[in-house]
C-alpha cells in the first residue's frame, strides 16, 4: 500500500471518528447549564459537570451532594479535572459542526405578559412550555429538547410552566420540595425527611395530591347535592305559596 493510501485510510478513519464523535455530543454535554463540558470535573460518585456549574451549585447550597444523583458528601470534596474528558471535548470544539438549522419558531410562541418565559432564551424570550423541578428552571419547545434525548436529563420532573419554581424549594436546604410529612402536615425536602422528619409519616407530593383532590372531589359532589336539594325545597315553597296565595 502506498504512502498515499495511507494517508487517505487515515484521514477517512479519523472522519469515521469525528462522525461517531459528535453523535456522541450529547454525553459531552453538562446536565446543569446543557451545553458542551467547559473544564470538566468529576465526582467520586462517576458524574461530571463544568466546574463553574458544580461550584455555583454548591456557593448556593448548605449540603454538597451531586446535582445528578443527589449523593451528599459530609464535607466539600476536592475537584479533580476530568483529564480524558477535558481532551475529547477539546476535540469536539475543533471540530467543524454545522447542524441542521432548526425551524423559526413562531410569533406566537413568544412570551407575552401572562406567559412563563424560558429561562435560557438569551435574545427573544420565547413561551415555556414545561418547568424542569430538577433543574428548577422553564424551557421553550427548542431548548427543553436536551430533556426527551439525554439520558442524564430524562429522569428529571417536568411539570406545567411554573412561575413560582423557588416556592417549590425547601428554604433551608435549596431541594425540591417531593414530600408532604402527614404529621406536621407540611411539604418537606428528601434531606429533611431523614434529618427532622425521621420517624414521621410521610409520602410522595405528588401522592397526597391526589388523595387531596379526590376528597375534594366528594366534598364538591355533596355540596352540589345539598345545592340542588335546597333549590327544589325552594320552589316547592313558592309554588305552595303560589297556591295559598
Amino acid at each position: 500500500m502506498s504512502e498515499d493510501d495511507d494517508d487517505a485510510v487515515d484521514l477517512c478513519t479519523e472522519r469515521m471518528a469525528e462522525a461517531q464523535l459528535f453523535g456522541l455530543q450529547d454525553e459531552f454535554s453538562c446536565s446543569m447549564c446543557l451545553d458542551i463540558f467547559s473544564d470538566p470535573m468529576s465526582l467520586s460518585c462517576g458524574h461530571s459537570f463544568c466546574l463553574k456549574c458544580l461550584t455555583d451549585y454548591w456557593d448556593q447550597s448548605q449540603v454538597c451532594s451531586c446535582p445528578q444523583c443527589r449523593h451528599t458528601f459530609t464535607t466539600r470534596p476536592e475537584l479533580h479535572r476530568n483529564t480524558v474528558l477535558n481532551e475529547v471535548i477539546k476535540k469536539l470544539k475543533r471540530m467543524v459542526i454545522s447542524p441542521p438549522p432548526s425551524p423559526l419558531p413562531s410569533s406566537e410562541n413568544y412570551a407575552g405578559l401572562s406567559d412563563v418565559e424560558c429561562d435560557i432564551c438569551t435574545e427573544k424570550t420565547f413561551r415555556a412550555v414545561k418547568s424542569c423541578l430538577t433543574c428548577m428552571a422553564s424551557f421553550c419547545q427548542t431548548h427543553l429538547q436536551p430533556h426527551h434525548e439525554a439520558a442524564a436529563l430524562k429522569h428529571h420532573k417536568l411539570t406545567d410552566p411554573d412561575r413560582n419554581l423557588k416556592e417549590k424549594l425547601c428554604v433551608k436546604h435549596q431541594k425540591s420540595l417531593e414530600i408532604y410529612c402527614k404529621t406536621d402536615k407540611i411539604c418537606i425536602c428528601p434531606i429533611c425527611g431523614v434529618s427532622e422528619h425521621n420517624g414521621h409519616k410521610m409520602v410522595e407530593l405528588d401522592t397526597e395530591r391526589k388523595e387531596k383532590e379526590k376528597h375534594l372531589g366528594a366534598t364538591l359532589s355533596e355540596i352540589r347535592r345539598r345545592v340542588e336539594e335546597r333549590k327544589k325545597t325552594l320552589k316547592d315553597t313558592k309554588r305552595m305559596m303560589e297556591q295559598i296565595k
